[in-house]
Formats: structure tokens, C-alpha cells, sequence
């Protein structure tokens, strides 16, 4: 017991520490989401209390509405985080393979299969919709990147739907933030099996993974590709 107790210790600061560095990278984005989240917990309190009051069961409804403002605030602040931490990371290298790898329901993630010289790159996802390849970097450039991956992609999976994003703020592509909603919307035409069974003949063709070593998330800007492989991924 006294072990379990000194687990749950040590693992709370370290909850506390990650909230509070979330609620910092937040407010660097977001300087009112300290109100906001005031405003959200007292006006749901005061409107479930205010209820108890109507009913005849202030207590009860106080401890109700308590919970129900702790929930709330939490709820609020997840979105408002989430919305900062795309808004900073909007724009840098890698960042969409940081939103693709968080998508682990039904959909397999490979980064970077293909990239050039100068780190234009287009990761791919395979799920019940498909094949989706995701780029970002410079538009025209990517536009050869992704037209190379989808003649390379039609020799062992000619017959599955493959679509391509270009994430960005510009016309005709698709922000940070709406990345993941983007790919839900395809329409799904493979079952399960399926699904692994195309990841795996396209993993099976070899990408830049096996060839080189990719950092999680945004990729360092000083990053330099080995000669081969950014000729072949460019062409």
C-alpha cells in the first residue's frame, strides 16, 4: 500500500506540471483563456445551482453543479489548447505528421515517403477510405511529389481510391486544424482487412522510413537529405 501511495505522489506533480505547461502554451496563443475558463465554470455553477435553488435541493444540485463546471471548464480548455497548439505549429515543417500520427483509430501512418531537397514531403494514410497522401511545403513543387508517389502507388494498389491533401492557409488547401476532420469526411470503401492488406503492399515497395531515420513532429530545419534519396523522391 505504502508503495502505491508513493506512485500516486509522484505521478500527480507530474500532472499538475503538464497542465500547467499546457495552460502556459495556451495562453501564449490564447491570452483571454484564463476568463474564458473562469467564466465557463462559475456561469455553469451558478445556472445548475440556481436550478437546486428553483427545486428545492440547493445542496445536491451545488455538488452537481460542481462537477458539472469542472467537466465543462475541462472540456473547454482541452479544445482551446488544442486550437493553440495548431495555431503555433501552423506553418512548420512537420507538422501534419504530428496530427496523422495522433489518428491511431483505424488508420495507418507512414511519414515521409517521399521528400526533396527542400523539404517538401508527403506523408501517407491508409484507412477504410483509402489511401490519403498528405502534403506540405510549396504547392508547386508538391504537385510533381505527389503525382511521382501516385504512379509509383498504381503498381501494387491500382484499384484502391487514393486521395491527396495539401495542408495549408491558401486557396484549395486545407489548415492545420481541420486536417484530421478533412480525412474522416472521405467515404469509407475498405473493410478492415482490407486495410491492412493494402498498408502492407505499399510497405512493402520500401519508402525514405527504411532509408533514413525521420524525427517525430515537426522536423528540424537544418535537417539535410542524403543525395540519393532526395533525387529519387524528387523527380
Amino acid at each position: 500500500m505504502a508503495r502505491k501511495d508513493k506512485a500516486q505522489d509522484s505521478e500527480n506533480p507530474g500532472r499538475l506540471k503538464q497542465i500547467g505547461l499546457t495552460y502556459k502554451m495556451t495562453r501564449r496563443a490564447d491570452r483571454w483563456i484564463g476568463w474564458v475558463l473562469a467564466g465557463v465554470g462559475l456561469g455553469t455553477f451558478g445556472v445548475v445551482l440556481g436550478i437546486g435553488f428553483l427545486i428545492g435541493h440547493p445542496i445536491y444540485l451545488g455538488v452537481l453543479g460542481l462537477l458539472v463546471a469542472l467537466l465543462t471548464t475541462a472540456i473547454v480548455f482541452g479544445r482551446r489548447a488544442e486550437r493553440a497548439a495548431f495555431s503555433q505549429m501552423e506553418g512548420q515543417p512537420g507538422a501534419a505528421a504530428a496530427v496523422l500520427e495522433n489518428m491511431r483509430r483505424g488508420v495507418v501512418f507512414t511519414p515521409a515517403v517521399a521528400i526533396n531537397r527542400q523539404q517538401d514531403v508527403v506523408h501517407r494514410a491508409v484507412g477504410k477510405y483509402g489511401v490519403v497522401l498528405v502534403a506540405e511545403g510549396n504547392p508547386n513543387r508538391l504537385k510533381s511529389l505527389i503525382a511521382a508517389e501516385k504512379r509509383r502507388m498504381n503498381r501494387v494498389v491500382s484499384d484502391v481510391p487514393v486521395h491527396d491533401v495539401v495542408v495549408g492557409t491558401a486557396e484549395g488547401q486545407v489548415p492545420l486544424k481541420k486536417l484530421r476532420s478533412t480525412i474522416l469526411k472521405f467515404p469509407k470503401v475498405l473493410p478492415g482487412p482490407r486495410v491492412t492488406e493494402v498498408n502492407d503492399r505499399l510497405r512493402a515497395m520500401g519508402d525514405l522510413m527504411s532509408n533514413m531515420p525521420i524525427p517525430k513532429g515537426p522536423m528540424p530545419k537544418g535537417m539535410k537529405l542524403p543525395k540519393g534519396n532526395a533525387q529519387r523522391r524528387g523527380r
